[in-house]
């Protein structure tokens, strides 16, 4: 009986990875590169701005801001580091 709650997350697990696969290449190779290009500019901006004044915390959660909205993301991050 105890083993019924795994099942269940099994099938989920399931449902997910079919609906990532069933998406087209070229999308998940776009989510890729945007979160690539957003981790590279974080670690970038942190290296290159501290001279002008620029520095983002790298923790989880600009990690993921920034791996999952790309570009937009840390812009974001610097836009709200620096006024708020």
């Amino acid at each position: 009986m105890a083993s019924i709650p795994y099942y269940i997350l099994a099938v989920l697990v399931l449902i997910i990875v079919v609906k990532i696969f069933s998406w087209p290449i070229r999308v998940l190779i776009k989510l890729l590169l945007n979160g690539f290009l957003g981790y590279i500019l974080l670690l970038l901006l942190n290296f290159l701005g501290k001279s002008i004044g620029i520095y983002v915390p790298v923790n989880a959660i600009s990690s993921l801001i920034a791996g999952f909205f790309g570009v937009p993301g840390v812009i974001f991050l610097i836009i709200f580091n620096k006024f708020l």
